[in-house]
């Protein structure tokens, strides 16, 4: 246990380097679309949130998730501990129930005004690459922390299971924002096992029910499950517009204005309810 917990930032932080400079090499061989906005601006600016993120989480979390998830296994807390289930079996279970609770959380944060402000700084990217899926305010991850940890403890999730699937929840949100083509007879088998990046491309659009679709960051069963699946955005992946209209100027991309995001402008141009009549058949054609 004590291994793990010390090896834990290791694990998480080689995990992301290598996925990072995989996928920021991929967009430069086969990029998905032609960027608006200087890449250097973007990245120094959402890398940079990044690091308070990561500052933030440490500050509060010494020990992050694992640590929540080696503290119930010692205590034996937590539903898990109360079933005869295989090891293997909790770790799958463990992961499955975490990615729901992400799926869940990330459309409380569409729906709830408050949490929206928090949330939107991610969607106010103008451009969609590798770093979006890096990008969200320092209170709302540490929040998220809040929630993954409170679900750790109910369910007593091996701290194997809860380290495993750190590292894939934050490999897969880097693929699915990442600006990367995949051949179109891949993604459409690809989608049915992983939120793909044109998949969670539609999620970004400035179109208020494209942007009330597909919240997976992993897996994509819970959109089809539960309605929120839309297979193609309506203006097609290269002619798409992403971000939101509140914040157009690329000056609202600077570090120092991402932190205040939260406190400028009005919540209501995105509610989670909204469709428009003419998206209520989503087609799955793309350009």
């Amino acid at each position: 246990m004590n291994w793990l917990l010390e090896q834990e930032p290791w694990i998480r932080l080689g995990g992301f380097t290598g996925v990072l400079a995989a996928l920021a090499i991929w967009e430069i061989l086969a990029p998905r679309r032609s960027l608006s906005i200087s890449k250097p601006y973007r990245w120094f600016n959402n890398l940079g949130i990044v690091a308070l993120d990561t500052l933030a989480v440490r500050l509060i979390f010494p020990t992050a998730a694992v640590g929540v998830a080696l503290l119930a296994e010692t205590r034996e807390w937590g539903f898990w501990h109360l079933l005869e289930f295989p090891f293997w079996l909790k770790v799958v279970l463990s992961m499955i129930v975490l990615d729901f609770t992400i799926w869940a959380q990330h459309v409380m944060f569409h729906a709830v005004p408050a949490l929206w402000r928090l949330h939107r700084m991610h969607h106010a990217d103008l451009d969609f690459d590798v770093t979006t899926g890096l990008r969200f305010h320092p209170l709302e991850i540490v929040l998220s922390m809040v929630i993954k940890a409170g679900v750790i403890l109910m369910l007593g999730a091996p701290a194997v299971a809860v380290l495993l699937f750190e590292v894939l929840l934050n490999a897969t949100s880097m693929f699915n924002h990442s600006n990367v083509r995949l051949p179109r007879h891949i993604d459409r088998v690809v989608r049915w096992l992983v939120v793909t990046p044109d998949m969670h491309r539609v999620h970004h659009s400035w179109h208020p029910n494209e942007t009330n679709s597909n919240f997976g960051f992993n897996l994509p069963w819970w959109d089809r499950l539960l309605g929120t699946y839309q297979g193609q955005p309506r203006e097609g992946h290269e002619s798409m517009t992403l971000g939101l209209n509140l914040f157009r100027d690329p000056a609202a991309s600077r570090l120092d204005r991402l932190l205040i995001q939260p406190m400028i402008g009005p919540t209501h141009s995105y509610p989670i309810n909204q469709r428009e009549p003419t998206d209520t058949k989503p087609t799955e054609r793309s350009k």
